[in-house]
């Protein structure tokens, strides 16, 4: 394994949330008016208790804008390295210059396609794209950031990644958050826990995103060991709209830092 990047360093022993803002962008895109103004959101998520933000420049700009990167890499500069930025996206050219302007404290890798809907499938690290990654997070440590890989829970993934020399993973999460919606999940938890387990066994960095919730991340975090990060805004941002945008990040940030018992009703989770 890589010795880990510049900015790579041990994971906190409470997780920490980082605020995904690509809904608020595309509720600002519905109109040219500027509103939400997503820095005004980049701030309250640090007021309320988060520990940085991410977003995600696709190339198609359907949320997050380039020009968002930059502005909110500006306006976070006082506030670093202690609230993190992390940018997420396909390693294309593109997105190489969009970090060695901006230097992320943390940049995650997903093997989506322009046209994809959203996350959901991770990197496999085979014949296919494993030189590929290794060659991006070449590149990327560069710019001295975290490289972090989006893969499926799999430990057998987990294995590949030392020889990327990535810094860590971030384990999809979304076929768990629809397992415990449909009331069966002991399985696809049992995929999680190990493949965090395998990666925390290697050194790696084991963050955690997709679909997750109020009442998912409670029991996610009860029983899967040695997470560092949760990236968390679709949800996040739909309670907002009942809560209110600092008391959902509040409500999530005691979710992840075990002050929301996994055992709580999950109507009173969502009324914290």
């Amino acid at each position: 394994m890589q010795n880990p990047s510049p900015s790579a360093r041990k994971p906190a022993k409470a997780a920490r949330l980082s605020v995904n803002l690509n809904k608020i962008a595309l509720l600002r895109n519905a109109r040219i008016t500027g509103v939400p103004d997503l820095l005004r959101f980049a701030e309250l998520a640090r007021l309320s208790g988060a520990d940085g933000v991410t977003v995600h420049p696709r190339p198609d700009e359907r949320h997050i804008r380039r020009s968002d990167v930059l502005a909110v890499a500006a306006l976070m500069r006082p506030w670093r390295p202690a609230f993190e930025l992390n940018v997420e996206g396909y390693p294309d050219e593109r997105f190489f210059e969009i970090i060695e302007t901006v230097r992320p404290e943390q940049c995650t890798l997903v093997p989506d396609a322009p046209d994809v809907l959203t996350s959901d499938q991770g990197w496999k690290l085979g014949n296919e794209d494993a030189g590929f990654v290794r060659e991006a997070v070449r590149r990327l440590q560069q710019f001295g950031c975290r490289v972090i890989l989006f893969v499926d829970p799999d430990p057998a993934v987990v294995q590949r990644v030392p020889a990327t020399g990535a810094d860590g993973i971030e384990i999809y999460t979304g076929d768990f958050a629809t397992a415990v919606r449909r009331g069966g999940y002991a399985e696809i938890l049992q995929a999680c826990a190990e493949t965090a387990d395998a990666a925390n066994r290697l050194g790696l960095f084991v963050n955690i995103g997709h679909d997750l919730n109020l009442d998912n991340l409670p029991v996610l975090m009860s029983s899967v060991g040695g997470i560092a990060e949760a990236s968390i805004g679709h949800e996040l941002t739909a309670d907002a709209l009942v809560m209110g945008f600092g008391p959902a990040v509040a409500a999530y940030k005691a979710a992840l830092t075990g002050a929301v018992s996994g055992k709580a009703n999950p109507a009173l989770l969502r009324a914290v």
